[in-house]
């Protein structure tokens, strides 16, 4: 158990200040890994149910094996680490933005980070992800061109987003860039920390043969109620 508070590390980038704490949450006497970007919360390993769940059910619509997979987001690893507990992955490209998070993850600073940076299936990728899907090539060295599943937990919802320029990826534009990097069949999950936005599951179903939203629910232990993300769940055309 660790002492009650400490600051792990702390970087400026172009978002803001990034930082990794960690303090002891008295009431459950466990120890609480979190990460700040200046003031704002992006993630809590007290509260990672959304994260798994987003491969679990896109994964879960993927047929056939030898599945190459990428995630947009590394964050504390949740998802990452839930895509590769499908044995039918055979690559995992993870594409981060911050190098900070890379770096914390090949120090093993978060729990369970020598899960993904062992795991010869897994490559953590410094990169713009955003960009890199918007584009015809590999996501990394020796990656493929396209993917079996794009996995998304980088904005907080569909209209909330880290940086402006992220706007457009949620667009039909954006979307059907992306639904050409999947193979035919292929899925696109994306994570939200709010209810379903119906205009997006609309724009969604624009580009998709197939979308739906699925609410993941988990105890929340400061409010004593349940809390709830949405997982969006899309198919490209057969």
């Amino acid at each position: 158990m660790s002492r009650s508070f400490q600051e792990i590390d702390t970087r400026p980038t172009p978002m803001g200040t990034i930082s990794l704490r960690r303090r002891l949450e008295p009431t459950l006497n466990v120890d609480v890994f979190e990460v700040k970007l200046d003031d704002e919360f992006l993630m809590s390993s007290l509260f990672t149910a959304g994260e798994a769940a987003l491969a679990a059910l896109a994964l879960a619509e993927v047929d056939g094996d030898g599945l190459d997979v990428v995630v947009g987001g590394l964050g504390l690893g949740y998802t990452a680490r839930a895509a590769l507990d499908d044995q039918r992955v055979r690559r995992l490209d993870v594409v981060e933005a911050i190098d900070a998070v890379i770096d914390w993850h090949h120090g093993e600073l978060v729990p369970n980070a020598a899960e993904l940076t062992a795991d010869p299936r897994c490559t953590l990728v410094h990169g713009d992800f955003f960009e890199l899907i918007a584009g015809d090539q590999p996501i990394g060295p020796g990656a493929v061109a396209r993917f079996d599943a794009v996995l998304v937990d980088i904005d907080h919802t569909p209209t909330h987003h880290l940086a402006p320029d992220h706007a457009g990826f949620y667009s039909v534009d954006g979307l059907r860039q992306l639904a050409s990097r999947l193979h035919p069949g292929g899925v696109f999950g994306l994570w939200s920390d709010r209810d379903v936005d119906d205009a997006f599951l609309a724009t969604l179903r624009q580009v998709f043969s197939r979308g739906v939203a699925h609410e993941v629910t988990y105890p929340n232990h400061y409010t004593g109620e349940p809390a709830s993300d949405t997982v969006y769940v899309a198919t490209a055309d057969s």
